[in-house]
């Protein structure tokens, strides 16, 4: 479930997610499978250094606990493991997949083959000019990944419920090129040949051009399009809740944008 967003530009990276967790649980007197759902998940993920955030944020996607904790949970101790001690991009994903992984392996099935625990890193190195994007997949591909290595390579990583934003951005289902070859049983040739043509169908979004400002605008029309187009139709509404955005920057690190809140609704 979910939908997870990080856009790495040239003036930063944008980091955004929703906030509803959905659960598989079971009534204990009729044992009927139950899915219930909390929208104020934390899925946008801070870490202190001493009386400020680091300088790189984490987006969650995908299987939503590990036993009976989410991510989130789980982050003062992970701040308690690494103390205050200067980390880049690429250390603070090790670090981050190390950790969490000793989690899954102390609570979760040996024999799991559900869709992983999805961790985006994002963050900014000491002098450097752009910022670094990992991915680490929980428990199937710890390693972290970086994704568009080099300076000038900018792009948008995107997982979890993804139907609505693919055929935004992509302009089609991502499973449409696999049916269709399989349906007209396409050659390896002509299956490239069609996604080929498929690529012009693709919003064409300028990230290498964009400020900062309209990515984090365009991250929230993503998410807010993918909960209202789940309210009006029929399937799994996994995505919903306040929308969590964080900008992290050369010069200012780490800043919430917009950060849901503890309050009290008085209706």
């Amino acid at each position: 479930m979910s939908l997870g967003i990080v856009i790495k530009a040239p003036e930063g990276i944008v980091l955004a997610a929703e906030s509803r967790l959905t659960l598989a649980a079971e009534n204990t007197v009729t044992h009927e499978k139950l899915q219930v759902s909390f929208d104020n998940a934390t899925k946008l993920l801070a870490f202190q250094q001493g009386d400020n955030f680091r300088p790189v944020g984490v987006v969650t996607y995908g299987q939503a606990a590990i036993g009976t904790r989410t991510a989130a949970s789980f982050v003062p101790e992970f701040e308690a493991r690494i103390g205050d001690d200067s980390l880049d991009t690429e250390k603070f994903s090790n670090e981050l997949a190390s950790f969490y992984k000793e989690q899954w392996d102390a609570s979760m099935p040996k024999d799991w083959a559900s869709p992983p625990m999805t961790f985006v890193v994002g963050g900014y190195d000491q002098g450097a000019a752009y910022g670094r994007v990992y991915q680490i997949e929980i428990p199937q591909r710890p390693d972290p990944v970086e994704l568009n290595k080099g300076d000038g390579n900018f792009s948008i990583t995107f997982g979890g419920q993804t139907e609505h934003m693919d055929r935004l951005l992509r302009g089609f289902d991502r499973r449409l090129p696999e049916m269709v070859s399989k349906t007209l049983n396409l050659t390896p040739t002509k299956r490239q040949e069609m996604e080929a043509a498929l690529s012009v169908l693709q919003m064409p979004v300028p990230i290498q051009a964009m400020p900062l400002q309209d990515c984090v605008d365009l991250a929230v029309f993503f998410i807010r399009t993918t909960i209202a187009a789940q309210s009006l139709t029929v399937g799994t509404r996994g995505v919903g809740g306040p929308i969590d955005v964080a900008t992290v920057t050369r010069r200012r690190g780490l800043e919430f944008i917009q950060r849901k809140r503890v309050r009290v609704d008085d209706k």
